[in-house]
């Protein structure tokens, strides 16, 4: 077991005054099979004059906040701490028998993961993404080695550039350029693995990282991941398709859903009489507080 104090802040600069600004936040880490949150809270400065949290249709925390009062800056801080327990191999099961069984499950949890098989808000139906996706899934392979293999493919053939896309970027652009970041490469990792009939989740969090030997430590130089799981038949999957490796106890997820459009971070509407533009920082940190770095991310 491991356990992390996550910091995550995010700032906003406004070149004029903003009168009234509303947020919506995916930044608190919800209990999961292998994950507690021993503790997390949201907050806004200025301070909200309504601020309240909800579980999502997908089973995620979500912070709502409204600031009335005119200011020229926004923080939004959230701060967890989370123990994450070693991931279990999955019960090797062919790949066809898994997306079968999703027609014909009555459990409760099996009904769910069926409505990650349907197209999503930014994957939709692609011909292209099916004929990169087969190879990845010949006739009964384990549903595990085969999303690795998809996903090692993805980090092989696409070059991870920092900046080269944004959270509007779709699969097509990432094909047509080869290059992306884990948004993308996960996105393309969820769409391939529905083109198959499977039930894919894209996944929101963090992942721990580690200085270059020698080097000390940079406060709030980490960031915020993305990887993908798939329904196994017995549970779910994850992987990560930007490190080449299956998610373990250096993950810690805050939320998932169909894309990245069902759980940013952050997002919000602002009113302004003057228009105002605004300049953002992201600050996070990842801090393992059983001592220790795990391996390092691209």
């Amino acid at each position: 077991m491991r356990t992390y104090r996550v910091t995550h802040r995010t700032s906003y600069a406004y070149r004029g005054e903003v009168s009234t600004s509303f947020g919506r936040a995916h930044l608190l880490p919800a209990d999961r099979p292998r994950q507690t949150c021993v503790d997390a809270a949201v907050t806004v400065t200025p301070r909200p004059a309504e601020q309240h949290e909800h579980t999502d249709a997908f089973g995620n925390r979500s912070t709502f906040f409204a600031v009335t009062a005119a200011h020229r800056a926004l923080t939004v801080l959230a701060e967890s701490t989370v123990a994450v327990a070693p991931a279990v191999a999955p019960v090797p099961v062919a790949w066809e028998d898994v997306r079968d069984g999703l027609l014909t499950t009555t459990t409760p949890d099996g009904i769910d993961a069926r409505g990650y098989v349907l197209p999503s808000p930014r994957l939709g139906p692609d011909p292209a993404v099916t004929a990169y996706a087969r190879p990845s899934f010949p006739p009964g392979r384990a549903i595990a080695d085969a999303a690795l293999d998809l996903s090692a493919r993805i980090h092989r053939d696409f070059r991870y550039v920092s900046g080269s896309s944004t959270v509007r970027s779709s699969v097509a652009d990432l094909f047509a350029s080869g290059e992306g970041v884990c948004q993308d490469f996960a996105h393309l990792a969820v769409a391939g693995l529905r083109s198959m009939g499977l039930a894919a989740r894209y996944v929101s969090g963090y992942l721990e990282t580690r200085p270059p030997p020698g080097r000390p430590r940079v406060v709030g130089a980490d960031a915020s991941h993305a990887w993908v799981s798939v329904r196994t038949g017995d549970g779910w999957f994850d992987v990560d398709p930007t490190n080449d490796r299956a998610v373990d106890d250096s993950f810690v997820e805050l939320a998932h859903g169909r894309d990245y459009a069902d759980v940013p971070p952050l997002r919000g509407v602002i009113f302004s009489s003057g228009g105002a533009g605004s300049e953002l920082t992201v600050a996070v940190d990842m801090i393992r507080l059983d001592g220790g770095y795990g391996r390092p991310q691209n």
